[in-house]
């Protein structure tokens, strides 16, 4: 496959005979090579025999399934088994489809024919791009890679994420953050661009991701409050010997047991200690609200590529949490 400059941009090759990278759906759309060619029929024939990887946005998702794209100078179609990998053979339900619309897909072009009317339409396959995607990077994945991945849509569980060319993964829960949150909705949006690590790749090319690795280590959160501060939190829990109120994605601290406060209400939290060797930060609520904390956005404590061995807990602790991704499992001692 050749592609012009401009088309790389959808995704980079790692140096060192390491896999493609393929980038999640939008990021390719507003490029200037994107717009370039798809300009024209002329560009849109040279991009077809190229094999180029195109993006642009679904406007119409009609009553058979099949995805109408708006490429600019003209239509194109999108065929129900070509819209996803899994479509054709009922491993992936068809609501993957209709949710595309007003949304931006990638696709490679395998034909033009004519619409109802006469005009000129441009046959695409987002499938062909997946497939490529599945077996020329995603197959690559190892645990412990740190990619980058846009959130698509949450469950109670866990959130969904595309990793590139519209490849679902699966962000558990538990794996969001060690602070614990009663909904991924606590700490992502819709569309957010993330970076994640990976836990695994399945027989299936299922992809799980792990993301609390990400937001740093207990002594990292811990080194950016002291004692005696005053400081905005949000409670997490409320149990009969404490309440544990949330100052960072990865920090919890707990406060004594009080009456008539709830999960999920914005506190003020005095500091009245905080204690490596036993990973405590002890706190007093000094009042409650029920309005909402405006959330900073994420801040990631690596920019790495890859991690084999996470150790949350400070080397003063008894207790261990660790992620160990050479042997893909997380493991609290």
């Amino acid at each position: 496959m050749s592609l012009s400059p401009e088309i790389k941009s959808i995704y980079e090759r790692k140096t060192e005979g390491k896999p493609v990278i393929f980038r999640p759906e939008g990021h390719l759309i507003n490029t200037r090579g994107n717009r370039d060619l798809t300009m024209s029929q002329g560009s849109l024939n040279e991009a077809m025999i190229r094999g180029d990887i195109l993006e642009a946005r679904v406007v119409l998702c009609d009553n058979g399934h099949n995805l109408h794209v708006d490429l600019g100078c003209m239509r194109g179609i999108i065929p129900r088994e070509e819209g996803a990998l899994g479509i054709d053979d009922g491993s992936v339900r068809d609501i993957a489809l209709i949710s595309r619309v007003n949304k931006p897909v990638v696709f490679k072009i395998t034909d033009f024919d004519k619409d109802i009317n006469g005009r000129a339409r441009a046959v695409l396959s987002r499938r062909a791009v997946q497939k490529e995607c599945v077996e020329n990077y995603v197959r690559e994945l190892v645990p412990g890679d740190v990619i980058d991945a846009r959130v698509t849509h949450l469950e109670g569980f866990g959130a969904f994420a595309d990793v590139g060319a519209g490849v679902s993964a699966l962000l558990p829960i538990d794996s969001i953050s060690v602070s614990r949150i009663p909904h991924p909705d606590a700490r992502f949006t819709t569309g957010q661009d993330i970076r994640a690590v990976v836990k695994g790749v399945d027989a299936l090319d299922r992809v799980t991701l792990t993301h609390r690795e990400m937001l740093g280590t207990w002594e990292q959160n811990a080194a950016e409050f002291e004692a005696g501060q005053t400081v905005p939190g949000i409670v997490r829990s409320v149990e009969k010997y404490g309440i544990f109120v949330e100052l960072m994605p990865n920090l919890a601290g707990l406060a004594e047991f009080a009456q008539n406060i709830l999960p999920g209400q914005t506190a003020s939290v005095y500091i009245k200690s905080i204690l490596p060797e036993r990973m405590k930060i002890k706190l007093i609520i000094v009042d409650t609200f029920n309005e909402p904390l405006t959330s900073a956005p994420l801040r990631y404590f690596t920019d790495c590529t890859h991690i084999d061995r996470w150790v949350y807990s400070p080397e003063s602790c008894e207790k261990v949490i660790e992620s160990v991704f050479s042997e893909n499992t997380d493991r609290e001692i």
